[in-house]
């Protein structure tokens, strides 16, 4: 189980077939081949080895999904760079793991300087981008083709290919440890609960530097698909590319659905080929989802729910289980059933299985579990517990192994002695009309310990109080569940991969606090 046997694959029995569409560029899979070849040995040339790792602080493109193969083809280990950090938090990154190659493209010159000043070893820069070469850079495109292309390395199986630092939503990023066998066993468990094939083509807007883009792009090589590549998510060009270059198969976070849905493009868009959307990132999707299917009744839908310590895949709800029936059980809100060699438990705070039905952690099991964190014994000790991964989000299980997710565990509201999960309040908010996007949180509060606070974003050219907010979460919900305060914002703190910064919120309520 290696993760360059699908381009192996394809260049031998589809060479001519068109990989990647990336702007006016295209190429085959054998153009691809030599290009990852070349750039193997440009790697080895700069004096990486088996193991090392190679880093890319670059939006969506070809030439990111060349150097993730690459650098497997090289032998090496990805280190993919969160495009919202600071250079702290880059250099933090590098050094952590001691990478000394990075590649860097247009958007993140400004950037190289500071990295290369406060690095514990400046790394070699290479310019991934079509102008002219910054001082002090090695070129992409010369390095290429002054390489000789080189034999595949031939890792896989335990070696290691990715180290991927989280960070955002939980604190200080860690560096989860993902084996070549952990990221095939978490692509075909996918493959094996939603149907694809190589004649479809895959829409690239998830960012490559998170879980859930990389893990699309190994399940397109596995089954030999097009890719379709946006470099970071704009709505408008989104629907032009799924209707010009005829995506069937599309993986976006509800936020990027609600965008879509949204631009005024939309109904001039023929998006009957689009087959596919897979959503992730959020359990409160309810009404978004009777948007889709009101809009675009042909759409097979399909959840999944992960994380980057499971490589991502932990669970899928398939396109069956979004039907009218599924819907109006309420089967539709769960997140599916453990997949093709996964195990999932729901746990008490001892360890032990709770009932069916009763909250508790989601704990994991299979080939797909992440190795540790790069160097926190401590850390990994916490999350992986005999074979077990403990997610730290907080679930239910019915009777037929559905898993719903309630709320991260942390997140979990204490209100008056009452739990209160928070992806309940969002759906109900999330159905009122007036409302495009929302998040909650608990603040402090002198009598219950912590209150209900709901961040709320109104549709363009809409207004909603804050009583009638609180008056249309009181039809649907017990009282000590509604938010008892209310905030209206333009935006909410997102990361990269579309996830509502809940830190930056509550850092935000007692900044503004402080201030009164």
């Amino acid at each position: 189980m290696y993760l360059t046997q699908g381009l192996q694959r394809a260049i031998q029995q589809t060479p001519d077939r068109i990989v990647t569409i990336c702007g006016e560029r295209r190429r085959t899979f054998a153009e691809f081949g030599e290009r990852v070849a070349r750039l193997a040995g440009a790697l080895q040339h700069l004096g990486m080895h088996a193991g090392d790792r190679v880093s890319m602080l670059a939006v969506n493109s070809d030439r990111y999904i060349e150097y993730i193969y690459g650098t497997w083809w090289a032998g090496g280990v990805l280190n993919p760079v969160n495009i919202r950090w600071a250079t702290a938090e880059i250099v933090y990154s590098l050094d952590d793991c001691d990478t000394r190659l990075l590649l860097v493209d247009d958007h993140f010159l400004p950037l190289v300087e500071g990295i290369r000043a406060t690095a514990r070893h400046a790394p070699v820069c290479i310019y991934v981008g079509d102008g002219q070469v910054p001082q002090g850079m090695l070129d992409y495109e010369s390095l290429l083709a002054a390489a000789e292309p080189v034999a595949d390395a031939g890792r896989g199986g335990e070696d290691l290919a990715c180290i991927m630092y989280t960070g955002g939503t939980t604190g200080f990023p860690k560096g989860v440890m993902q084996t070549h066998l952990n990221l095939w066993s978490a692509c075909l468990q996918r493959l094996a609960e939603v149907h694809q094939t190589r004649d479809q083509r895959d829409l690239h807007v998830m960012p490559l530097f998170h879980i859930a883009g990389l893990a699309r792009i190994v399940c397109s090589f596995m089954i030999g698909s097009t890719q379709v590549i946006v470099p970071t998510f704009d709505a408008g060009e989104v629907l032009r590319l799924l209707e010009e270059e005829q995506v069937s198969d599309a993986i976006l976070v509800p936020t990027m659905i609600l965008g879509l849905l949204a631009h005024p493009d939309f109904s001039r868009r023929n998006l009957q080929h689009l087959q596919r959307m897979t959503y992730g990132a959020s359990p409160s999707v309810g009404a978004m989802i009777e948007q889709v299917v009101a809009k675009l009744p042909h759409l097979a839908l399909s959840h999944s729910y992960g994380l980057t310590e499971a490589c991502p895949i932990v669970s899928t709800n398939p396109p069956h289980n979004h039907s009218p029936q599924a819907r109006k059980s309420g089967l539709v809100a769960s997140v599916g059933r453990g997949g093709l060699g996964v195990l999932v438990k729901i746990v008490d705070e001892q360890g032990e299985e709770v009932p069916r039905g009763t909250v508790g952690e989601i704990i994991v099991r299979g080939p797909n579990i992440m190795q540790g964190y790069w160097n926190k014994p401590e850390e990994t000790a916490k999350a992986l517990r005999d074979g077990w991964l403990y997610t730290g989000d907080g679930g239910y299980m019915d009777p037929q192994g559905y898993l719903f997710i309630v709320d991260r565990l942390k997140d979990m509201i204490v209100s008056g002695g009452e739990n209160v999960y928070s992806a309940e309040v969002e759906n109900v908010l999330a159905r009122h009309p007036a409302v495009a996007l929302c998040a909650v949180i608990g603040v402090p509060h002198p009598q219950w310990g912590e209150a209900v606070h709901a961040v709320v974003v109104c549709k363009p050219g809409v207004e909603a109080s804050e009583e009638a907010i609180r008056t249309h979460c009181r039809e649907y919900i017990a009282s000590y569940k509604c938010p008892k305060s209310v905030e209206f914002r333009d935006a909410l703190p997102l990361t990269g991969a579309g996830k509502v910064l809940k830190r930056d919120l509550r850092d935000s309520y007692r900044a503004n606090l402080a201030k009164d």
